[in-house]
């Protein structure tokens, strides 16, 4: 086992806020490193640098949306098939979400997405798409007005948030989930000012207010009032009145 008694000094290297010691000091120097023109393009792929596309996906970001005027997120799957009841109700939705004042954000692409940024765009509103990069092509649909790809879930996620004063979720899967019981987290633990959240399908999302009351409540992992983080219902007027009410424009 090495022991940290040494007679002689330790030797140090200071790299800005980090600190290397030992076996972990570095050759050279960053400058040196940055303004070496012979050496390999390995760094484009280290994390320092990916930290520097996180920054400038943010500031892309916040600059094409400070201006929106209030917004509501409409999340949902994108297997949503464009000749099934729940796209024309997405459609129905993005349309009087728009007539009540409000843009509509949504991640962009096919399905549910579309159906949202459909009714939005018909009814001359502000549609938004914010994409992701997936290892299969989505691409943003043609109803968007503004559209913002991202390559990172989290700075995506950041966006939904800031920009909205309410999330709309339509039937979904995985994706849909997540960016629902991250709402539902970020309101829960007050890390954002309260704003409504309405599922819109109840025998789609009902066996899962069901889990949440019967299993997750019932054992003690959350508390009883925390299922009026959320609304239930079928109405695409009383989903706008809900988001309307609490919301405001």
């Amino acid at each position: 086992m090495a022991s940290l008694e040494s007679n002689g000094p330790v030797e140090e290297q200071r790299l800005g806020p980090v600190v290397r010691r030992r076996d972990q000091v570095q050759p050279g120097t960053t400058d040196q490193r940055l303004l070496d023109s012979r050496g390999d393009t390995d760094w484009v792929h280290t994390d320092p640098w990916r930290v520097m596309r996180m920054q400038s996906e943010l500031v892309d970001g916040f600059g094409a949306l400070a201006e929106l005027p209030p917004a509501i997120s409409v999340f949902g799957s994108a297997r949503t098939s464009p000749d099934s009841p729940e796209y024309a109700l997405g459609v129905r939705l993005g349309r009087a979400l728009t007539e009540a004042g409000y843009a509509v954000i949504t991640g962009g692409g096919p399905g549910a997405m579309e159906a949202a940024n459909r009714g939005a765009w018909e009814a001359q509103g502000t549609s938004v798409g914010l994409g992701i990069e997936l290892p299969f092509e989505q691409g943003v649909n043609k109803y968007v007005d503004i559209a913002v790809n991202f390559r990172y879930f989290f700075v995506r996620k950041v966006m939904f948030v800031k920009y909205a004063r309410g999330f709309v979720v339509l039937p979904g899967g995985f994706g849909t989930l997540d960016e629902l019981f991250e709402a539902l987290t970020l309101v829960q633990t007050q890390k954002v000012t309260r704003f409504p959240i309405v599922l819109f399908g109840t025998a789609y999302w009902g066996g899962l207010v069901d889990w949440l009351r019967e299993t997750l409540i019932a054992e003690g992992k959350a508390n009883p009032g925390d299922l009026d983080l959320f609304h239930l219902t079928d109405d695409v007027d009383e989903a706008v009145a809900l988001v309307t009410k609490e919301a405001g424009v």
